[in-house]
């Protein structure tokens, strides 16, 4: 095989990752889209094996086919509401990949150098291109590659926090070492100067050392944002992960893997921009403020939150002329959206407007609604953003919220003292009568009170979201 095969094969590989991320874009050509990546993957992993300068072929394909089985096992397993936590888990494995391949670049350019001219000749693949590389390219690509492991290693300890809070392995609050943001400055200080030493010919020790100042950052950095902007981070960490991808990309000379790299990075970075745009903060403040702070006492909620019973619920949708179904984690976590699809379904069917109101960061992952609605079958003309409803709810007669606590919380709008202060949220306290479906009194992942809960158009309807609305489908007529 020649490099013009290769490289074709990259560009039709690259074509289809960009039509997947398009794709990805619609419900309607969501599975196409990911019919395109998968296709666009297996001619990437070909079109390496069959590459120029491949070799030890029966190690890779055992290494494909383990990779791939233990892929197939956990899909099978995982549960839609772990789906950001695995998808965490995914960001540090690339992560560490990044790691890995830099040390690994490092040593083939130190073997390579060690040569004799005539030994280099008979150089094939990497090895054949860093021989080429004069001393100018050899400066670059030890840029690159300390870049690489630098942003490889803090996506990895990163990622692994933010998996571990999702998860509730690790405390979800925000937690800083003595020092705080100080310790991360000195950090990030520090591995620059290792990067002047380490081009500067000082060695492997500067690159060990760097990664482990890397490694501290994503674990410090992480364990200081509270768990209600996780979200964002895993956002975050997915553009990280891309970015790694890219540098190595650059170190290998492996064109796809720049493309990918940069496809993946900008669209992590280009969905934060947004998520943080929907929360009306910076992206700074969620990196280096975390979330919960707060400028003064809080404003007092007074009242008590009266429950109501599956038959009031019924009664009150039977009269209704429209409805908006508000869904959140607890919907996920209960594997409600089959009885509310349902609902829906019974609903609709009795001439009543239905409608879903989605918040940007509703859920612990984008798009985390809106792929168990699809799951579930939901029209998706009747799935509608924030932005696309949130003037509809005064005209509303019904609102269910269904496991979500912050993005239909007033007293972002009402507390200045909130820490969600100037949040943008879901207006559902405007409509008629509001029902909220929750297993219990807490507040919720964040910790945060809840206004909505004390209002007097709102009834609190307890109890495990899937069993709550099983019970109302009956008396709907």
């Amino acid at each position: 095989m020649d490099y013009g095969f290769t490289t074709a094969a990259y560009v039709v590989a690259a074509v289809l990752f960009i039509l997947s991320l398009g794709g990805l874009s619609g419900q309607e050509s969501a599975k196409r889209a990911v019919w395109y990546g998968i296709a666009g993957m297996a001619l990437a992993v070909l079109a390496t094996l069959y590459g120029p300068g491949a070799g030890h072929w029966l190690l890779s394909v055992l290494m494909i086919a383990a990779g791939g089985a233990i892929g197939w096992i956990v899909a099978k397993r995982v549960q839609m509401t772990e789906m950001p936590q695995l998808v965490a888990a995914m960001h540090s494995l690339v992560g560490l990949a990044a790691v890995f391949i830099g040390f690994n670049a490092h040593l083939e350019l130190g073997r390579v150098l060690a040569m004799d001219e005539a030994m280099r000749s008979a150089l094939t693949g990497f090895g054949a291109i860093l021989a080429h590389k004069s001393p100018v390219e050899q400066v670059i690509l030890k840029v690159e590659v300390f870049l690489g492991v630098f942003i490889g290693a803090v996506t990895f300890t990163g990622s692994v926090i933010a998996f571990g809070k999702l998860a509730g392995k690790v405390d979800g609050k925000a937690r800083k070492l003595p020092g705080g943001h100080a310790l991360n400055a000195a950090a990030a200080i520090l591995s620059l100067i290792l990067l002047f030493l380490y081009v500067g010919g000082a060695g492997i020790w500067t690159l060990i050392l760097m990664a482990l100042l890397a490694f501290f950052i994503g674990y410090h950095l992480i364990m200081g944002i509270g768990g209600a902007d996780m979200p964002v981070v895993v956002s975050m960490l997915n553009s990280y992960s891309g970015w790694a991808a890219a540098a190595i990309g650059f170190s290998l000379s492996n064109d796809l893997l720049i493309v990918v790299g940069a496809l993946v990075g900008s669209s992590g970075a280009i969905l934060s921009y947004i998520m943080c745009k929907a929360m009306n903060r910076s992206f700074v403040s969620v990196i280096l403020g975390g979330f919960g702070t707060t400028t003064g006492p809080q404003m007092e909620v007074t009242g008590e939150q009266i429950a109501i019973d599956a038959e009031g619920v019924a009664s009150a949708l039977n009269e209704a002329d429209s409805v908006i179904i508000v869904p959140g984690y607890g919907m996920a976590v209960a594997q409600a959206q089959g009885a509310v699809s349902e609902l829906t379904r019974k609903l609709r069917s009795a001439g009543k407007t239905v409608r879903f109101a989605i918040h940007p960061v509703a859920g612990r992952l984008p798009g985390h609604m809106n792929v168990l609605l699809a799951e579930a079958k939901v029209p998706y003309d009747i799935v509608l953003e924030m932005d696309e409803i949130n003037e509809d709810f005064p005209d509303t007669d019904v609102v269910i919220v269904i496991g979500s606590n912050d993005i239909v919380n007033p007293a972002a709008e009402e507390d200045p003292n909130s820490p969600i202060a100037g949040m943008p949220v879901l207006q559902v306290w405007k409509a008629k009568q509001v029902f909220v479906s929750k297993r219990g009194q807490g507040t919720g992942y964040s910790g945060i009170e809840n206004p909505l809960f004390y209002k007097e158009n709102t009834r609190m309807f307890y109890g495990d979201a899937k069993k709550s609305v099983n019970d109302l489908l009956p008396m709907i007529r």
